[in-house]
């Protein structure tokens, strides 16, 4: 049988999935025109919509040559850099695996996916490239408009215009209420580091599970649970003045403060996460409960050995709490975590067991199409996922971190 040719179209920042909620990789001619469409009735100026059109009338022509051609759109990641190559890579060696496809016309917007064709180049021959370039404006024209557009784009203006306000807002307020520049300055490294290791991709995902709805009985919990943090900040105010009245500086004044309001944030938190858990309840979402539940397990156990540890460090009230003391708290959370994770697990396994599966959509995280569930093996603890080319693959009930309308598994799968 002849490699077909692939007419790849390349989307790096995924406006497919982040504005239209169209999953990729999108294979063929009609799921590519559907695409482009609802990205095109999504956002009328996006030129991704552009390139995938001009890959469908590519793709007639070279039909009607006879060729052997198929054509594919493929997406990233929004925050683009390695996050969004990885996941082209990702999908672009499963496509060139099933469909044994060696060489590709690379179709592209050309704002940042030429970037990629080095990627590409490495898994399957580039015999043509074309830049689609809307035809609208003169070059200086063309600027203004790409520099409005980005700033009106959630993620370029969060870096040109939120960091800056931020900067400014809190050196502001260490200026007015006379703290100096050292708390903005260990506010913005704490942020660095957050940002710089990952690990604020990962309280964003667990943000994300908390989303405020009027509609839903947790805006309740939601209400008291915000009431209490308010509380909290004001409580942890007044105690810094009193740190300072006592004269603990350093390690002891944080301590002291932390002392003072971990209780209460984690009575918040658990009041909002009991909110979700009785949402998860009235919707029979007996998958989400457990998650809620490892995030209770985690907030609790984080709580107990800062309150144990702040007690340590600052050895101020009885009874004492010796390094020993400490040392035991930390090793007794980390056991409890440890077990309370592997039976939230075997829960979350059972669950999936007994729920019925078969015909949803699988997607990651990104919101790429990975496949469609078509069976369920309760005892190896696996999903068995048929792809768009009918080949079929286990998947372990680890992955899964959602159950909906469609399946959610983690983006590195």
């Amino acid at each position: 049988m002849q490699r077909p040719l692939l007419l790849l179209c390349i989307d790096r920042d995924n406006d497919l999935y982040e504005k239209a909620k169209v999953s990729s990789p999108v294979i063929g001619r009609e799921k590519n025109i559907d695409a482009a469409t609802k990205l095109a009735l999504a956002d009328p100026e996006d030129a991704d919509a552009n390139a995938i059109f001009y890959s469908v009338k590519m793709y007639d022509k070279f039909k009607k040559e006879g060729k052997n051609v198929e054509v594919v759109t493929i997406a990233g990641h929004k925050n683009l850099g390695y996050e969004a190559d990885k996941e082209i890579s990702k999908q672009l060696d499963k496509i060139v695996r099933e469909t044994n496809a060696t060489t590709a016309v690379l179709i592209s917007d050309g704002m940042s996916d030429e970037e990629i064709i080095p990627i590409i180049k490495s898994r399957i021959t580039i015999e043509s490239t074309k830049i689609v370039i809307v035809k609208q404006a003169k070059e200086l024209e063309k600027t203004y408009f790409v520099l409005i557009e980005k700033l009106r784009d959630p993620h370029y203006a969060r870096i040109l215009l939120g960091i800056p306000a931020i900067l400014i807002l809190l050196l502001s307020a260490a200026s007015y209420f006379g703290f100096g520049w050292q708390p903005v300055g260990i506010i913005v490294g704490i942020y660095l580091i957050l940002k710089g290791f990952g690990i604020s991709e990962q309280i964003w995902k667990v943000m994300k599970d908390f989303r405020f709805s009027i509609e839903k009985t947790s805006w309740i919990s939601y209400i008291g649970g915000f009431a209490l943090l308010v509380i909290a900040v004001i409580i942890a105010y007044q105690t810094h003045n009193d740190a300072s009245k006592l004269g603990f500086t350093g390690e002891k004044h944080i301590a002291y403060i932390i002392r003072s309001v971990v209780v209460l944030i984690l009575v918040s938190v658990l009041l909002i996460i009991t909110g979700k858990v009785i949402d998860a309840l009235a919707e029979k979402q007996k998958f989400a409960i457990t998650k809620y539940s490892l995030y209770a397990v985690a907030a609790t156990l984080a709580v107990l050995v800062l309150k144990v540890g702040s007690d340590w460090v600052l050895n101020y009230f009885q009874p004492y709490v010796s390094f020993e003391d400490f040392l035991v708290t930390l090793v007794g959370a980390v056991v409890i975590g440890y077990i309370s994770t592997r039976i939230i697990k075997d829960i979350r396994a059972e669950t999936l067991s007994n729920m019925k599966l078969e015909g949803k959509e699988v997607i990651n995280e990104y919101g790429n199409y990975v496949g469609k569930i078509v069976g369920v093996n309760g005892a190896d603890g696996t999903l068995v996922i048929q792809t768009l080319f009918d080949k079929r693959f286990f998947l372990p009930f680890k992955s899964v971190s959602g159950v909906g309308e469609n399946i959610i598994v983690k983006g590195n799968e």
